[in-house]
């Protein structure tokens, strides 16, 4: 009887102790990084593995691990999972039907495997995906696609990837797939997944130009020599033309010291017989070519920089060459947003001239001092040995302030000039101008600015020009004026659903100017004459000014509609004696219109007018209007005209009794078209036009067909200049970029 209950108390004691151990261990797992769940758990307390089967769930740190079945081996943190494994590690997704995983080192390896990069919109699948790392994968057999889908549009495939996330990745025997026809074969390839950069080369440029440059292949390769320093090897063979080789530099030594180097050169093989903008050029033979381009920054402190721009071309046809593709319009910004593209000039045919700067300078409170030295490249010009260079110029510009405790404001500026060119008169310049103004309250609604100012010039001249100047001098003159103004306003309550205020402001400006004439005859032509000028302008602003509706009770404002016109009443001119023909005086001066209407965000219009009174001709008119919708469609309009004569001041420029005065060379009449109708989901039409309206010339039609789905889209784009054509087809993959054109 008694080995009959002994039996049963046995098994029942085994089973309450399994329990307990079981118990236990699950305890410590729980209190410990590491948790499990499932339908049925085992532990085997002599190997310490836990074994899981039904809807198993292994959660460790940042992560979990779901299959049909797991097993934990809980001294070395290995886990062993099968049927739909599913691992979250780190916001990685991977999944496969059979997975080896350590869940201490996040490493493993997945058989039958795929997962999903959100970063890039990356899906990969592999026989074998080994993840190596936190965020880094290695896969076998491997294809990768960015489209949605069992049978995305295009995929890569390839023997091995190697991907880190939020980077670049590195593809070896690869083939590109449209669907399930292979395209091309690529030994190698780099595609972007990977933070660290990565050296490799980088997708190649196709173009194809009929009259300049022929079939045009780009390939760059990319050295990541440091954590601060890497360098692009731009090679670029044009049929016709030859074989060019560019490199770009680029070092981030901290966020106050980074600069950009580029150089290209090329042994130029075109024959060219032609003549632009008055420059002809007979090429038969070989022409060796080049440019380079310096972009530093170093900031010694937040008042105290230094900073060179630098950009220099073998030849004057350079950018008109070029000008369908190089490294300086690929790195314009007009911005500077970006640190390492900083090229302030658009690099294509039309640039007139190209200037490189290097310039110092330290601000204090109340005072700026610059030193720069200026080198110019005029273009328009078949040498260059007339034009004036700065070597240097040196600015002091102090800022306005009280003078000695009193109304009076001073505020001045000096400039020291070495005027250098290798033809013509050249030498040095000093000059010095206080601005002296007292700001007045005339009553409760009107300011009166009264102020005199003062010019001083030296000059000493050290060129061989044999002339009747003598080669030093100096020049005294005054400027003397004042300023009335007011402004009166209104507010309006509207309260709708986006606006609930308008303000509109009045301004009147009453201007006087007085420069008396001085004799200007003995100066040397590198210094700028002031004309004599006695005259009052009138200038009346209008603004309407929007309160917004935002959320959270914040306000913010926009100018609706900015209305200013002016005009200048020359009193020189009209004390001017009687002269033949009668009616010969003109003291008015041409009335001056600027308007800015945004009235809603889809819409933008802007004019800068002048019309003679005289005549009634306009002699200046732009007009920029901008168009757009939710859809995306777009319009954009600029009309441009100046007509201009000899002696006559460019209209272009703001004029200021001390001012340099610039001169145009030549009338202007253009305008510039660019549409885009987006005509479904998926595909968009583009056009631009350029038009010299005065010698009835087209400089660009362009029309162009985008389509594009979710994971890829194409561009196909017909060019017509005025001395070539131009086929483009530019591919883009989701997740890729460009993948080239031709």
């Amino acid at each position: 009887m008694l080995s009959k209950l002994f039996i049963p108390f046995g098994i029942f004691f085994l089973l309450f102790m399994t329990a307990q151990n079981l118990m236990a261990a699950e305890a410590n797992l729980s209190k410990g990084p590491v948790t499990i769940d499932a339908d049925s758990i085992a532990y085997d307390r002599q190997e310490d593995m836990f074994h899981a089967k039904g809807d198993a769930v292994i959660s460790f740190s940042k992560g979990f691990l779901m299959a049909d079945s797991v097993t934990l081996n809980r001294k070395t943190n290995d886990a062993s999972a099968e049927g739909n494994v599913m691992i979250l590690s780190e916001d990685d997704l991977l999944e496969g039907e059979k997975v080896r995983f350590n869940i201490e080192t996040k490493t493993g390896i997945a058989y039958e495997g795929n997962m999903f990069l959100e970063k890039n919109h990356f899906y990969i699948k592999g026989s074998k995906i080994m993840k190596k790392g936190v965020a880094t994968y290695h896969v076998m057999d491997a294809t990768a696609t960015t489209c949605d889908g069992d049978s995305p549009d295009w995929h890569l495939a390839g023997r091995e990837i190697n991907v880190t996330i939020d980077g670049y990745g590195t593809l070896k025997d690869g083939k590109f797939f449209i669907k399930d026809i292979p395209i091309f074969y690529t030994p190698y390839m780099i595609f972007p997944a990977k933070t660290n950069r990565q050296s490799g080369f980088l997708f190649p440029r196709l173009s194809y130009s009929q009259n300049k440059l022929g079939m045009d292949i780009e390939l760059p390769f990319f050295w990541a020599i440091s954590e601060d320093t890497d360098a692009t090897f731009y090679q670029r063979y044009m049929e016709k033309r030859g074989f060019k080789e560019g490199v770009e530099f680029r070092y981030f030594f901290d966020k106050d010291s980074f600069g950009t180097f580029y150089a290209d050169f090329m042994n130029d093989t075109g024959r060219i017989t032609e003549t632009a903008g008055g420059i002809s050029r007979n090429w038969q033979s070989d022409q060796k070519r080049w440019s380079f381009y310096l972009n530093h920054e170093t900031a010694f402190s937040p008042s105290f920089y230094l900073r060179t721009d630098i950009s220099r071309v073998s030849d004057s046809w350079y950018f008109r060459d070029f000008t369908s593709s190089n490294y300086y319009l690929d790195s314009y910004s007009l911005n500077e947003k970006e640190r390492f593209k900083k090229v302030s000039f658009v690099g294509n045919e039309s640039l007139g001239s190209l200037d490189s700067t290097a310039r110092i300078v330290k601000s204090w409170s109340m005072y700026n001092l610059t030193a720069l030295l200026r080198s110019t490249d005029d273009f328009a010009s078949p040498s260059n040995h007339l034009t004036l260079q700065k070597y240097p110029e040196i600015t002091l510009a102090g800022s306005r302030r009280s003078l000695f405790g009193t109304p009076v404001h001073l505020e001045f500026g000096a400039v020291y000039d070495y005027y250098y060119r290798s033809e013509g008169q050249r030498g040095h310049l000093y000059d010095f101008q206080p601005v002296f103004s007292l700001p007045l309250k005339v009553g409760d609604y009107f300011q009166l600015t009264p102020q005199v100012a003062f010019k001083g010039t030296l000059w000493d001249r050290d060129d061989t020009v044999d002339n009747d100047q003598g080669k030093h001098g100096s020049r005294l003159m005054y400027n003397a004026g004042a300023t009335l103004s007011t402004e009166i306003h209104k507010v309006y309550a509207v309260d709708g659903q986006r606006v609930d205020k308008l303000r509109h402001g009045i301004k009147p400006e009453l201007t006087y100017t007085y420069i008396p004439s001085t004799g200007q005859n003995d100066i040397p032509d590198y210094v700028t004459k002031v004309p004599e000028q006695h005259t009052v302008t009138l200038a009346l602003t209008n603004t309407i000014v929007a309160k917004l509706k935002e959320k959270k009770n914040e306000k913010s404002y926009m100018e609706f509609l900015r209305f200013k016109i002016s005009q200048t009443y020359d009193i020189k001119e009209a004390a001017r004696g009687d002269v033949a023909p009668p009616g010969d005086k003109r003291p008015f001066g041409d009335i001056d219109m600027e308007l800015d209407v945004t009235p809603i965000q889809y819409f933008s219009f802007s004019a800068r007018n002048k019309v003679s009174v005289y005549s009634g001709e306009w002699k200046k008119t732009n007009y920029d209007l901008n168009l757009s919708d939710w859809r995306g469609d777009s319009a954009t309009v600029g009309y441009r005209y100046a007509r201009s004569s000899p002696g006559e001041i460019n209209p272009f420029v703001p004029m200021s009794p001390f001012s340099s005065y610039q001169y145009a060379q030549s009338p202007l009449e253009e305008i510039n078209l660019s549409l885009k109708a987006v005509v479904s989901k998926s595909f968009d039409l583009t056009y631009l036009l350029r038009r010299n309206e005065l010698d009835k010339k087209t400089l660009e039609n362009t029309y162009g067909l985008v389509y594009h789905k979710q994971c890829w889209g194409v561009e196909i784009k017909y060019s017509e200049t005025e001395n070539d054509r131009r086929y483009t087809v530019a591919f883009s993959l989701y997740g890729f970029g460009n993948v080239g054109s031709w």
